[in-house]
């Protein structure tokens, strides 16, 4: 993977918040005409959604640059996340376990666990490499479903906002906030964080993209914050254990 910005990884492609409502959301052409399986229409996002929608600049709509390699291995390590929440995975500090091989019924993720399924025993880093090879394909296929969700629309060659308000449609039974707004009122307060945005936090700081979106002075005062917040545990020992694995390895490969 060489370095790169996101900005010309997605070849021109800008993002802004939608001045007006004129245009109906376009679909995005798939890359293939064989269905693939996707979660009902009012899920909760997969990380690798949140991530993108995360790196939109509020001021001119453009994609936060980043490093391509921190961006890959945000989506890979978003992708592990996403099936250690799903009780598919679990690891070790040596290993990446397979705990159960059924699919999710999610084209995001259900590439991975079967290359888990049919592969040998890897430790985390071995699967973050092999996820992080696919990271373009899964992008294009998750800016594809915020799409066909309502959340952003695709117009002339750019990824408009449809909602004003920032809020998400209607997802687990509930308006959801814009993921910037949740993970910096998170980090500039003492409230309690949803628990998957205490593994949004975590990937995003493993990844290096947390210090590319705060102004320096607020990043540096926000650390003591973050550190608190990535060991909360609101999600289990086990599974927080496996996301601590998987973030140990993101971070060794930012290295």
């Amino acid at each position: 993977m060489c370095p790169g910005r996101l900005g010309r990884r997605l070849r021109g492609v800008h993002v802004r918040a939608a001045t007006d409502q004129r245009h109906a959301p376009a679909r995005l052409r798939a890359p293939s005409r064989t269905p693939r399986p996707r979660p009902p229409p009012d899920a909760v996002l997969r990380f690798v959604e949140e991530i993108l929608l995360l790196l939109l600049r509020d001021d001119d709509g453009r994609f936060v640059a980043v490093p391509g390699i921190a961006l890959d291995n945000a989506i890979a390590g978003g992708v592990l996340m996403d099936l250690a929440l799903e009780n598919r995975i679990d690891t070790d500090p040596e290993r990446l376990i397979l705990i159960d091989p059924t699919p999710v019924g999610d084209s995001l993720l259900d590439p991975t666990l079967a290359a888990i399924a049919g592969g040998e025993q890897r430790d985390a880093l071995y699967w973050v490499g092999q996820t992080a090879r696919r990271a373009g394909e899964i992008r294009r296929e998750a800016l594809e479903r915020l799409v066909e969700r309502g959340i952003l629309e695709h117009h002339e060659g750019r990824f408009l906002w449809v909602f004003r308000s920032r809020r998400y449609p209607i997802i687990d039974g509930r308006a959801e906030r814009e993921v910037k707004l949740r993970i910096l009122g998170v980090l500039l307060s003492d409230e309690i964080p949803d628990p998957r945005d205490v593994v949004i936090i975590g990937l995003a700081e493993a990844c290096g993209i947390l210090r590319e979106l705060m102004p320096r002075g607020d990043y540096d005062h926000a650390r003591a914050r973050i550190d608190q917040v990535r060991k909360l545990d609101l999600i289990g020992q086990a599974t927080l254990r496996a996301i601590h694995d998987i973030e140990m390895w993101l971070a060794a490969g930012q290295a």
